[in-house]
Parts: C-alpha cells; structure tokens; sequence
C-alpha cells in the first residue's frame, strides 16, 4: 500500500494522545483519591490540557509548515514519551497539572501535523475524506482503550496507592514506538512552500477580521458550547459513576468507556444520515433527545449512594448504562457544524478557520470542565449534570442563528 509506514505512524500517534488527552476524566478521579484533591480543585486539570492546546494551535500554526508536519510530530513524541516516563517518579497534583499541559501542547503540534499529513499522502478527494473518517473512528477506539488500559493498573483493594502512575511507562513505550516508525517512514513535503514574506501579526490580523465574520463568531460560539457539553459530561463521568452510584473506582473508569463506544456509534450513524436529512433539523433532534434523555436518566437516580460498593458490571444499575448513551445523541454535531462552516468558507480560508476551531474548542472544554467541578463540588452530581442542559438550549438557538448566516453567505457568494 502507498505511503503505508506514515499512515500507520498516523494513527499510532492519534492511538496514543487519544488515550492521553480523554485520560482527564480518569486522573480526575484518581488526584482526589491520592493527593486529597477537591472536586474544584482537580477540574484545572482540563483547563492545563485545553488551554496549552489552544495557546500552542495559536502560536505555531501560521509556522507548521516552516518546522515541517514530520519534523513537529517527532518533536510531540519525542517530548510526551520523555514527560511520560517521568511521571510516576514525581507523582504530585503539581506534576499532574505539568503533563496535562505537555499533553496539551504535544497535542496541537499533532493534530495540525496530522491533519495537513493527510493531504500529502491521499491521491483525490474520496481517498482524503476516507483515511480522515478512519482517524477519527480510531481516535475513539484510543479513547475506549484507554479506560481500560487506566483500570488495569489501579489497585482495588488500596485506593488510594499511585500504582496507576505506572501506566506511563506503558504510554511512554507506545510512544516510542510510534517515534521510530515516523522516523522511518518518508514523507516527501517537498509540495510544502512556507510564505515567507507574512508575519505573526499579519497572520494574527488575518484570524481576527476571520473570527469577527459574523457567520464564523456564531459558529465559533456553537462550537464552544458545544465542546462544553461534552467535556462536562466526559471529564466528569468517572468520578459521577464514583459518587452518585458508589462504583469501585476501576468499575467507575470502564463503565465510562460506554461513552467513548456510544459517541463512535453516533458518528458513524451521522455519516450515513446526514447524506439524506438537513444537517439543521438533524442536529435539533440529536439535542431535543439528548437533553430528554439527560433529564430522565438523572432523575431516576439515587440522590445519595446507598449499599455497599458496586464492584461488577452486573450489579450496575440499568440507568448506569441508559446515561452514557448521550454520547450517540451528542456525537453528531460537532463534526456536523465543523463541516458545515469549512464547506460554507472559501478554500483559502480553511487553514485559519481550522485554526480557530482548534483555539475555541479548546478554551470550551476547559470552561465546561471547570464550572461542572466547582458546581459537583458545591451542589453534588447530579445537580452538576443537571446543569449541562442549560447549554443544550442556548444551542438550540445559537444552530438556527447559524443556519439562518450560512444561507445569506451563501447567497452573497453567488451575487
């Protein structure tokens, strides 16, 4: 197969930082077992991770193809296999927050890479789109992955023991792995030719008369309630499951990984759909059903644990499995809008958008993580996720804005 040993390095790399970056959730939990961390506290982690995407996305990305897409992927492996190793020696709230933000930055420097790489060693549209829609499925099998691979180094009977720290030293192999074979694997970029004559600050400019269309600020502010959503429930899930059904902490992490497999179903089930439905209506229906399906399920849930703790899959209570499967009611929408404004934009303005995407998303998660902490903590779980349905209904409103912008853009494009 053509360009098989970058490809491969591809989803390696996604393999790995999806594992990482959805491990917040995870050490969450896990911080305040071991360092008597507070749930307001350990909500800063997200922030270490989004906000160090966000600033790295920002500064590097008018500058990517200077350092080089292989040269950058390199440079995030090398850098997070280092970090990984090194964590279970100086295990601390203080280190944890440092990896989250080399997760974060090593990240941006991946994604950028990766998602430039795939033009370079796709040969049409179709074979793009394809190896696109098979990372990203993979990036939810890392995640899924992940939960399990997390629960398997924490010991049950001695919650509070860091034996879990040792699943860094089984990170920082894959990583190293996944370094050599991207050191192996040739990429021509010869096609790359960075412009030399722009500056920071007439990119800078550039974003900014970008981000102030009034199309892309409302996509930008969709996008951001958006990931809200969803780091709200994913971040905290983990410790949810913990606190409010009296899990086991390992049964606490693996029934969280029905999210991750419920969000992978709900993409593919959008591809298939979205071909033959309006990407508006659609969307409304995922969120109507995902905010009825929220309310329910909490509703039907005990306001303060009750028993001995639940420690296998078959004790579960059966609104344990019903909660997570808001991920395939949610899943659909941000590839949806994400789509919907770079198919709507010229060509030219796809880099700087993707951009933005990356910036506002990420500033999203942290936002949504942090609040949901601070609110667990204050007012208890399921108050916290009761609370994710107040974004649901301001993006209700935000989609019909933004539907109603992208047909005047439109228009105004054919004039």
């Amino acid at each position: 197969m053509h360009n098989w040993k970058i490809k491969l390095s591809l989803f390696l790399n996604y393999f790995v930082f999806a594992i990482l970056l959805n491990s917040v959730g995870t050490v969450i939990l896990e911080v305040q077992n071991n360092f008597g961390v507070a749930e307001g506290a350990a909500s800063i982690l997200e922030a270490f991770k989004d906000l160090s995407i966000a600033i790295v996305s920002f500064l590097i990305s008018s500058y990517i193809t200077r350092i080089g897409y292989k040269n950058a992927m390199l440079i995030a492996l090398g850098f997070i296999g280092i970090v990984c190793f090194i964590m279970p020696f100086t295990a601390s709230f203080g280190t944890t927050k440092l990896l989250f933000a080399a997760v974060g930055s090593s990240f941006a420097l991946i994604k950028m890479s990766v998602y430039s790489t795939i033009g370079l060693v796709t040969k049409n549209e179709k074979e793009h789109i394809s190896l696109m829609n098979f990372l990203e499925s993979f990036f939810m099998v890392g995640i899924l992955s992940g939960y399990f691979i997390f629960s398997a180094f924490v010991d049950e009977k001695n919650p509070a023991s860091t034996s879990w720290l040792n699943v860094y030293y089984l990170l920082g192999g894959i990583s190293v792995i996944a370094f050599l074979l991207l050191l192996s694997a040739p990429l021509d970029e010869s096609s790359i030719k960075p412009d030399e004559t722009k500056s920071l600050i007439s990119e800078f400019g550039d974003m900014i008369k970008l981000a102030i269309t009034p199309i892309v600020l409302v996509f930008i502010v969709s996008a951001f309630i958006y990931v809200m959503i969803e780091q709200s429930i994913m971040s905290w899930l983990p410790t949810f499951n913990k606190k409010v059904f009296n899990f086991s902490i390992v049964l606490s992490i693996q029934m969280s990984s029905i999210l991750a497999a419920s969000t992978a179903v709900g993409r593919f089930i959008a591809g298939v759909v979205l071909r033959k439905i309006q990407w508006l209506v659609f969307l409304l229906i995922c969120l109507i059903s995902a905010g009825t399906l929220l309310f329910l399920a909490i509703s039907n849930m005990p306001s303060t644990p009750t028993g001995a703790s639940v420690t296998s899959w078959g004790h579960a209570p059966i609104v344990a499995f019903i909660l997570p499967l808001i991920g395939i009611l949610i899943a659909p929408i941000y590839p949806a809008i994400n789509s919907v404004i770079l198919s709507t934009l010229p060509v030219k303005k796809h880099g700087l958008m993707s951009g933005l995407i990356i910036v506002f998303s990420a500033i999203g998660g942290t936002t949504g993580s942090i609040l949901t902490g601070h609110i667990f903590q204050a007012y208890g779980g399921k108050t916290a996720f009761y609370f994710v349905m107040l974004p649901m209904a301001v993006l209700v409103v935000f989609l019909f804005l933004f539907k109603r912008l992208q047909t005047k853009f439109k228009a105004s494009q054919v004039v």
